[in-house]
């Protein structure tokens, strides 16, 4: 069964973007070390990414073990659906009250759903007993609200944006998470992972 991990770049302060969806140095350390993020041969979509080796052991791994990724329709417009290509996985889903712009990728099979908990449901069918990635932000704050979130996956930068884009989006009331599963300090990055307590 797969696991439903909420994933996303972010600033100390809890931003995932600035005000004008701008990710400023959060995306720095993807691009400032000597290791290709995923070691395959022939993987071009991920090419330009080059990080420290402490930071590929763990991301290598993350990555490797999507089987979905569940995006909102704001990261949609702002990525282009990534074209139909997600960053990790295979499989692409994406949450919108808007259907899926005409002629975009006719040949993908990226359904949209305008609910959460059915894209959650389509993505760990699709994943099988791989991770299905949900993108932070309102959908992914929105999935934790519902409990259908197993972990969270930080990538802290060391950073303050003092306003933006919420890791969590506009989620209301507590949510207690575990003790971290998992900190491992990069090159201007943590890697925290927590369990989603139940």
């Amino acid at each position: 069964m797969a696991t439903v991990i909420m994933h996303a770049v972010v600033s100390v302060d809890g931003f995932i973007a600035d005000e004008h969806d701008e990710v400023g140095p959060l995306f720095e350390w993807y691009f400032n070390g000597d290791v290709p993020i995923v070691e395959e041969s022939g993987e071009e979509r991920h090419a330009p990414f080059r990080i420290s080796r402490r930071s590929q052991a763990y991301v290598g791994s993350l990555w490797g073990s999507i089987g979905a990724t569940v995006q909102g329709r704001h990261l949609f417009d702002l990525t282009n659906g990534w074209e139909a290509e997600p960053p990790a996985g295979e499989h692409l889903l994406v949450v919108s009250h808007r259907p899926k712009p005409d002629g975009w990728h006719p040949e993908a099979d990226v359904p949209f759903f305008d609910d959460v908990a059915a894209a959650v449901d389509e993505a760990k069918r699709r994943a099988g007993d791989r991770v299905v990635a949900i993108c932070a932000g309102n959908v992914g704050g929105q999935a934790l609200a519902l409990g259908l979130v197993d972990e969270v996956a930080m990538d802290v930068v060391p950073v303050v944006f003092g306003r933006g884009k919420r890791y969590f989006g506009p989620v209301d009331g507590q949510h207690l998470l575990e003790d971290p599963s998992v900190v491992i300090q990069g090159d201007r990055v943590l890697h925290l992972r927590y369990r989603v307590r139940r």
